[in-house]
């Protein structure tokens, strides 16, 4: 595992610590929308507009058991890169904000959910899929510097994004229900499908951003080690 101790700037260490408290605030959140110990689950938030039969994209409710292991990998990444040796790693130093940036949109979309606001719910978690298609761009630009690394950060991040992916087609369809909106009249099951075919399109687009990225940067490497 490459270190970088000796590099470390006092932005790298704001940076780490904010890292670390944006998890503390998602997973402390995340309690809230379990309703385990204060607060309403999210299937029961809102009037149910999220519960699993709420309407035709709604996941499982066993599906959502994903953020158990989402949440773990945050933590998990937000005490590998607060290690003295990471602290200036220049993948977290390009991803750090933007990650922290996802964790507390996570955490406010539990908030927005919980006080029943579901139009606000969909602003924060397209504005939390965007922050994540972000990292993953960031992220596939360059190749993580041990398994350790890919694991816990790009593991954890890439099932982060197609996890929310998902959601934001739920939170849409849900929104749309809950005020038994149908613009042009197509129906629930077409708008879900009009929905999953954008989210399709976008998937597409992270993935020729991520390859464009990488060539970028073997390309630049390359120029770069001629010189």
């Amino acid at each position: 595992m490459t270190s970088h101790v000796g590099t470390t700037s006092l932005t790298d260490s704001i940076r780490t610590t904010v890292v670390a408290l944006s998890a503390v605030v998602a997973v402390l959140c995340s309690f809230l929308g379990s309703g385990a110990v204060a607060g309403t689950p999210i299937s029961e938030a809102a009037g149910g507009a999220l519960s699993a039969d709420a309407t035709a994209v709604a996941p499982g409710g066993a599906a959502f058991s994903i953020w158990t292991l989402i949440y773990v990998g945050l933590i998990a990444l937000a005490a590998w890169q607060a290690l003295p040796q990471q602290r200036a790693n220049p993948r977290q130093r390009q991803s750090g904000w933007w990650i922290a940036a996802s964790m507390l949109l996570n955490a406010a979309w539990i908030l927005a959910v919980q006080f029943d606001l579901i139009w606000l719910s969909v602003v924060v978690i397209a504005a939390l899929l965007g922050v994540l298609a972000r990292v993953f761009v960031l992220l596939t630009a360059t190749r993580p510097e041990s398994r350790l690394e890919a694991v816990v950060v790009d593991g954890t991040m890439f099932v982060y994004l197609g996890w929310v992916a998902v959601a934001t087609v739920a939170n849409i369809a849900a929104a749309l229900q809950a005020d038994r909106l149908d613009p042009l009249g197509l129906g629930a099951d077409t708008w879900a499908v009009v929905v999953l075919a954008l989210v399709a399109v976008v998937s597409e687009f992270l993935a020729v951003a991520a390859v464009v990225a990488a060539v970028s940067a073997v390309v630049v490497r390359t120029a770069v080690s001629s010189a």
